[in-house]
């Protein structure tokens, strides 16, 4: 069980890095900086460099060497990011106007990290979508300014190499890997235009027909936008602020697919509410969706947009693939109790069930085997802490930092692709020394009246087992194709008309059969010919009634009020008025 994957702490105690497994010492080779005052932090894409502003300065280490490589004087870093090949460094600090209320000095650097210079200085208010986008072998690098997306090419930021202008261009994403690459771009609507993201080719931007694809949606105020590992696909989920139906306490979002072939999609979701996660499987042909009110259902997707599995419902709202795809945790945190399920992809088999509790945070270990969850500030300020878990369900390393101190982030260290291979999957949990903190299960509350009756259970929702769990009819286990689900939909929706007609007409049977008395009572009042008459008689009719039913009330034991048995003692006055109404007195 040899890992060694460092892992990075951020907190009130400092900054430090942990061994991974089996150690779980600290780290010789990096010096602690015990400073109270680390705001950033960030590994590079390979893992061999690190860096962190302390709020005194910002500092770069080579971490296999443990040398120190660069400090630069920027007290005030919060965001810290490598370009992909190691070359640059981008800082980002607030940005801040001079008292005089002139334009302040530009807040976003890059600095070549091979002499240690700046090579360009940007103003970027925002702290969303701060950093540039790098290509992954750095051939070009990308800007969104001000409806336009600005495109340099090998980290030349004197020179704007391409424009990509669109009108109103909020967001854009580049595609991961190798040459060309791809550009996904979205524009949100205005004045009953609907929002559209498009997908081009690097450099071709010439106009809507150079797009590789285009979707274009209603009902989004914003989008994320996530290719898959491979570049072949793009998944846009769109969302709004706010649900008009009333439906939905987080808004409406739905999930759009596009492929750089040309093909597009809306994902359909077999059941209705919110969409809390969406995911691409590593191998860059299936996605994971976690979607519908609680308990949330979680399903996983091929190109097609075809369901190929379905795990059923349960209390989850994330969905994260191990580095290889082999392994997938579906998990409920935030106001969910942190239940997750570990299921082997392959053999669609459930592996574990372990519960982190009171989690802010949840990593994959680049070795595929480990995963860590962590407790941190601001998000929640008691019981700061992490845990390094095995995906069987074993604990095999806690850490609880003390009550008047705080645990900011945790972050494994790096590793490119292929240095760890993928291993079988066991189900059997591995041995550990952490005692496991049996979760003693939440009592419900009772009222007094029924502490001492037996228990009736009873759930508020009743959860649906994954497909391979469900008791078979005679049918297949393979799951429906997007025809067949309409289909299903459409029947169900005959199914629930044809039994809603039922009980109306058994409601009305019902009816026919009412006791005489009942009848009598029915028959309709006789007109006067005086409409005001009718309406004298008709609301005197209504206060005898209601004193009918406060006498039932008394008969049965019923304390009534004293407005209540004034009413009763006035019965005999509204009869004879309404007589004489009847009889035209």
């Amino acid at each position: 069980m040899s890992c060694l994957c460092p892992l990075a702490v951020r907190g009130s105690e400092g900054l430090y890095m942990v061994n991974g497994p089996p150690s779980f010492t600290e780290s010789v080779a990096f010096q602690r900086d015990s400073g109270k005052n680390c705001r950033a932090l960030a590994f590079s894409k390979d893992g061999s460099l690190f860096a962190w502003c302390n709020g005194e300065k910002v500092n770069v280490v080579n971490v296999t060497r443990a040398e120190l490589l660069h400090s630069f004087g920027l007290p005030k870093t919060v965001c810290l990011e490598f370009s992909p090949k190691n070359n640059v460094l981008a800082t980002w600090q607030a940005y801040a106007t001079a008292k005089d209320g002139t334009a302040g000095v530009p807040n976003l650097q890059l600095h070549d990290l091979r002499t240690g210079k700046c090579l360009k200085s940007f103003t970027q208010k925002k702290m969303q979508n701060w950093c540039l986008c790098w290509a992954d072998d750095e051939s070009i690098c990308a800007r969104n300014v001000s409806n336009e997306v600005h495109f340099f090419e090998n980290n030349n930021f004197n020179t704007i190499a391409n424009k990509l202008h669109l009108q109103k261009v909020s967001d854009f994403v580049l595609s991961p890997g190798a040459q060309p690459v791809k550009v996904a771009v979205y524009v949100p609507g205005s004045k009953g235009a609907p929002s559209f993201v498009r997908l081009y080719q690097y450099p071709n931007f010439g106009g809507p027909q150079s797009a590789l694809a285009n979707k274009s949606f209603f009902k989004a105020d914003k989008v994320t936008m996530l290719w898959n590992k491979k570049a072949t696909a793009v998944l846009v989920m769109a969302s709004t602020e706010v649900d008009k139906s009333g439906a939905s306490y987080y808004g409406e979002q739905t999930l759009h697919y596009l492929a750089a072939s040309g093909e597009s999609a809306v994902v359909q979701l077999p059941k209705n509410g919110p969409i809390y996660d969406v995911a691409w499987s590593p191998n860059s042909v299936e996605f994971c969706a976690v979607y519908g009110f609680m308990p949330a259902k979680a399903t996983v997707f091929n190109l097609k947009c075809d369901p190929v599995f379905d795990f059923g419902t349960g209390p989850r709202n994330a969905a994260y693939y191990s580095p290889h795809g082999h392994i997938l945790v579906l998990a409920g945190f935030g106001n969910l109790r942190g239940q997750m399920e570990v299921w082997d992809v392959k053999n669609y088999k459930l592996i574990s069930r372990p519960v982190a509790s009171d989690s802010t945070y949840f990593a994959w270990c680049p070795d595929g085997e480990h995963i860590v969850t962590a407790t941190c500030a601001p998000r929640l300020r008691v019981s700061n802490g992490y845990k390094i878990w095995h995906y069987t369900g074993s604990v095999l390393h806690s850490y609880e930092v003390s009550s008047d101190e705080e645990m900011w982030q945790v972050l494994w260290q790096p590793f490119l692709d292929g240095v760890f291979l993928e291993k079988a999957v066991k189900y059997q949990a591995v041995p550990s020394q952490v005692p496991s903190a049996e979760l003693r299960p939440a009592q419900v509350y009772r009222p007094p009246a029924l502490r001492n009756k037996p228990v009736m259970s009873s759930k508020l929702h009743e959860e649906e087992p994954p497909q391979n769990m469900r008791p078979q009819l005679g049918g297949s286990d393979k799951p429906l194709s997007k025809t067949a689900l309409k289909n299903q939909r459409k029947h169900e929706a005959k199914k629930a008309a044809k039994q809603e007609a039922k009980t109306d007409a058994h409601q009305g049977s019902a009816q026919v059969k009412t006791p005489q008395n009942t009848l009598q009572n029915a028959v309709p009042a006789m007109t006067t010919g005086d409409p005001e008459v009718d309406k004298k008689i008709k609301n005197l009719k209504k206060k005898l009634k209601a004193i009918e039913q406060l006498k039932e009330q008394a008969a049965a034991g019923k304390q009534l009020e004293k407005n209540q048995v004034e009413k009763i003692q006035k019965e005999a006055a509204l009869l004879k008025e309404l007589e004489d109404l009847e009889l035209g007195v």
